[in-house]
């Protein structure tokens, strides 16, 4: 399994030149597992990168966490929407009382946008995720929801015995009162143990904690306790705070005490692969 980093960002920070190294585009990953489809996870602002870069592919699967705008902004500029020999799934939580469709129309009608769903060239396919797992080429996937504001989900994808957990937008600490001596009682768990790499949120230095509880995001800290609790084998910081520049981020990582965990800041640009140990 093949990924790479398009949007590594939280929220949308002013375009700045201290941010040229991690990058200043929100949510964006890339899943290679096969060579003639792609699985994109969030379509954040770095997916208008990806479209520009779009391989000869047959189908390509969007993964959505969920709604808030840092994660479907992007959306409406991924070329792959507007090419009509390409085959387009989207996945996404609806909600109590919207599917995703009606949910996603909102913003990908006018006058937020001037092209309706209905009027892409793609051959389009929208799926409400659901819960537990489902198949796609080349992977398995698990969905679940997790601790964060609005209906939101969390993934688990494996190829045979390689195994990847995204969990971009997602506050475990909140949810659990022994955080982080609780497993079974701790948001995301099931969906992160034991996995070869784990993709989650990691936006705030420790000391910002107290002034964001609730925001649905983790400390760098919070991260790394949760890769602990759950044995995951490489845990890669994400969703980095729009105000951090490089500098921030390069002391914030060199600093934080990673208890043992083999942990690396995500940047855009950077392609990984992920290898089973068993």
């Amino acid at each position: 399994m093949i990924i790479r980093f398009w949007g590594t960002r939280g929220s949308v920070p002013a375009a700045r030149p201290e941010m040229q190294r991690y990058g200043g585009n929100t949510s964006c990953v890339e899943v290679r597992a096969t060579d003639d489809s792609m699985v994109v996870l969030d379509a954040g602002t770095g997916i208008c990168a990806l479209g520009a870069a779009l391989p000869d592919l047959t189908r390509v699967d969007i993964l959505l966490s969920h709604l808030h705008i840092d994660h479907i902004l992007g959306l409406g500029f991924f070329a792959g929407l507007f090419r009509p020999d390409l085959e387009v799934h989207l996945w996404g939580p609806g909600s109590t009382v919207q599917p995703l469709r009606a949910r996603l129309t909102r913003y990908l009608s006018p006058p937020l946008f001037p092209v309706r769903l209905r009027d892409l060239p793609c051959e389009l396919t929208l799926h409400d995720v659901p819960l537990g797992t489902f198949e796609l080429p080349g992977l398995a996937v698990t969905a679940g929801f997790v601790c964060h504001p609005g209906p939101t989900l969390g993934y688990r994808l494996d190829e045979g015995n390689t195994t990847l957990a995204y969990l971009s937008d997602h506050e475990p600490a909140l949810g659990s009162r022994a955080f982080p001596e609780s497993p079974h009682w701790t948001s995301g768990f099931e969906l992160a143990a034991d996995v070869d790499m784990l993709i989650h949120d990691a936006q705030y230095a420790n000391v910002e904690y107290n002034d964001h509880v609730g925001w649905g995001h983790s400390a760098i800290g919070h991260a790394v306790a949760f890769a602990g609790l759950v044995h995951a084998r490489h845990l890669i910081g994400f969703h980095h705070d729009p105000w951090h520049d490089d500098d921030t981020l390069d002391s914030l990582y060199a600093t934080v005490n990673s208890a043992g965990v083999d942990l690396t800041p995500a940047r855009e640009g950077m392609t990984l692969t992920v290898a089973s140990t068993l």
